[in-house]
């Protein structure tokens, strides 16, 4: 064979290897091409959110459960598009009425699953994106999910600065939405459609772990969410991320179970964590055993406190006085999923004792780890009922036990006394008779839903929750506003118990929009609105500090005096809950209350209860709060008050 045949047979040889190379790479990327799906980014992402899950002990909980958005041109023909023509029923579309409101929404929502879920929040660039904000850092402080997903300015930059866009000299890259990184747990912006493959998921371990709850916020380039990628296949399929329930190591439990042994008089305060982590079986079985006391933060009270006479109610600023007097003599703080803000520690003066220590579980290792306490970092159910079994048949003392029923009988002789009504006064309802009747003619199973203002206070004393979950309370950051939006989520998370927004005429004339909400979805919700002419509370907290009465008071102005200081405004509140589309009723007294509430309860909408309070009634306090005041004035009374101040410092304690 001569060389010319021999170079043509390799050469056709080689050839048919070129083309059997070409088929199979052909028939590779047709196969690709097939496991995968063209989509925009917000298509994308749409899709991928509908198939988010976490499942805690065998029971699956879809993570986002719909989305609460207002429209403008950020996100409107991105996400809007998307959600239109792929949510469906599995991730279905709420209209709020103001952005800051619909957050409180969903974190209301997710805390009354136990954080097991939430909603997505979306909003056009500006504006609305900054609206986020006061929601965000609510869900953060709380350590509650939420997913925000704000568009953003173009990222190809081709037409900046567009409408609403924020130009800063010092970087192109920065937009309104870089506000939101302070207040988010994870806080990412897509540039690119191909991003969201490792975004997503990381988004969703936030978003699903309970020791890294809070928010998460994604930015969404207008541009950007419109483009397309092809997506592969398996990123839209069903995932479900595990909550697990981690235990104490055997030598924690050793050193846990000596320190309660060793301690004469142990406490326990039970935090928001005991709620989160279903728990409250768990530490009824504990107190059974070993009838150590419980006292309850704001979160804490919402685990059922009619279980025991050894549940002293509420510690702190805002305490009975049973659980306070416990509380300065304790010589073992036993914390169970609490961050021990200064509301409970009384700014660090409410533990006395100079041997005191803490034992603190929580699944958060900085708050385990505060008052220089002896921090497990472990789920509370299983570390409470390992604890129950390892004391085994270990009890307090004859002598502090019968330190404590004494206690907690003197305080519900004073608690019946505040709360009591009589049928022939004239005057006005007080605030505090407006919870001890509200306690005293709801259903058990219902829900009573707060936040700012001197309602948390007077409830956290005075409320009895009778069942898991019947007291909710917004205190981390004690957010004006947040009442009426968070009884829509919790209604949204429970359809079946009825929900119960307990709030005054500040918070009602910052966020009342939701209302409307209410009526559009046909989510019943119930709003006692307490009418107190301004913001009483912190008048309260001015005049304890010396100050005379100046800005918290809802006046007119004084032509003379050119001072808020005239006549009180009327306020139609009844007119303006009507005209959002609420049942309304007013209550003057014991029996037009319980009439109203009756009634209220048969109706299929959301109603109003109508409630001018009796000004200037407070409750008795059992501890301090630090607030400081002026060191130089011209007011005696301030100077007077000045020297309280400093010698309540002195009572101080750090824990190291």
């Amino acid at each position: 064979m001569d060389s010319r045949s021999k170079k043509s047979r390799l050469d056709s040889k080689e050839e048919n290897i070129k083309q059997e190379r070409q088929t199979q790479e052909r028939l590779m990327q047709e196969k690709q091409m097939r496991e995968k799906q063209r989509l925009t980014t917000t298509g994308a992402l749409v899709k991928f959110l509908k198939n988010q899950f976490v499942a805690r002990d065998g029971k699956e909980h879809r993570i986002i459960n719909g989305v609460f958005g207002i429209f403008g041109h950020g996100n409107v023909a991105g996400l809007g598009q998307a959600l239109e023509e792929y949510g469906g029923k599995e991730l279905p579309f709420f209209q709020p009425k103001n952005e800051q409101s619909m957050v409180h929404s969903a974190i209301a929502f997710s805390k009354a699953r136990r954080g097991l879920g939430t909603f997505a929040c979306t909003t056009s660039v500006g504006p609305g994106a900054t609206n986020l904000i006061t929601g965000a850092a609510t869900a953060t402080i709380n350590r509650l999910p939420v997913l925000l997903l704000p568009g953003d300015i173009f990222a190809n930059r081709s037409v900046s600065p567009v409408l609403q866009q924020l130009e800063n000299s010092s970087s192109l890259d920065m937009s309104v939405n870089d506000c939101l990184k302070p207040v988010s747990r994870f806080w990412d912006r897509i540039n690119r459609p191909e991003q969201i493959l490792q975004s997503l998921p990381e988004a969703m371990r936030f978003l699903s772990r309970p020791e890294m709850n809070g928010a998460v916020t994604i930015a969404l380039p207008e541009d950007v969410q419109a483009e397309a990628f092809d997506f592969p296949l398996s990123f839209f399929e069903k995932r479900v991320y595990t909550n697990y329930r981690p235990l104490p190591t055997d030598e924690e439990l050793k050193i846990a179970v000596q320190m309660i042994k060793s301690s004469e008089k142990p406490m326990i305060i039970a935090g928001g964590g005991v709620y989160y982590s279903d728990a409250g079986q768990a530490l009824k079985t504990f107190v059974d055993s070993t009838h150590i006391p419980v006292a309850v933060t704001q979160a804490g009270k919402s685990i059922n406190e009619s279980h025991s006479e050894f549940y002293l109610g509420a510690v702190g600023v805002t305490g009975t006085m049973a659980a306070n007097k416990i509380a300065s003599d304790c010589d073992l703080v036993i914390v169970l999923g609490s961050r021990l803000s200064d509301f409970t520690t009384a700014s660090k003066t409410q533990f006395r004792n100079q041997k005191v220590k803490f034992l603190s579980v929580n699944l958060n290792s900085l708050d385990a780890s505060k008052h220089g306490a002896f921090g497990i970092v472990a789920d509370i159910r299983s570390t409470v009922a390992a604890l129950t079994k390892a004391l085994g048949q270990h009890k307090i003392s004859s002598e502090y036990e019968q330190r404590i029923l004494e206690v907690a009988k003197q305080w519900q002789t004073i608690r019946n006394e505040l709360t009591v009504t009589h049928d022939e006064e004239k005057r006005n309802l007080t605030q505090a008779a407006v919870i001890g009747l509200l306690n005293n003619n709801i259903s058990p199973d219902s829900v009573i839903v707060h936040a700012a203002g001197g309602l948390p206070g007077d409830l956290h004393k005075l409320w009895k929750t009778t069942s898991d979950g019947n007291y909710h309370s917004e205190y981390g950051y004690s957010c004006m506003g947040y009442e009426i939006a968070g009884a829509l989520g919790v209604k949204m998370a429970d359809p079946k118990r009825e929900v119960y927004a307990v709030l005054g005429d500040g918070s009602y004339l910052m966020l009342n929009h939701e209302i409307v909400t209410s009526i559009q979805e046909g989510i019943k919700i119930t709003l006692i609105l307490l009418d107190n002419n301004g913001y009483q509370c912190i008048h309260g907290l001015q005049k304890s500090c010396g100050s005379r009465s100046f800005g918290n008071e809802f006046r007119q102005r004084d032509p003379e005096s050119q001072m808020l200081d005239g006549e009180y405004l009327k306020i139609d509140f009844i007119l303006n809950a009507q005209s959002l589309g609420a049942l309304t009723f007013t209550a003057t007294n014991k029996i037009t209350f319980i009439d109203a509430l009756e009634k209220s309860k048969k109706s299929k909408k959301t109603c109003l209860i109508y409630i001018p309070l009796e000004k200037g009634q407070t409750l008795p306090n059992y501890s301090w709060w630090d607030v400081p005041i002026s060191e130089e004035s011209t007011d005696e009374s301030v100077r007077l008050a000045r020297k309280k101040y400093e010698e309540a410092v002195t009572k101080k304690r750090f824990f190291y």
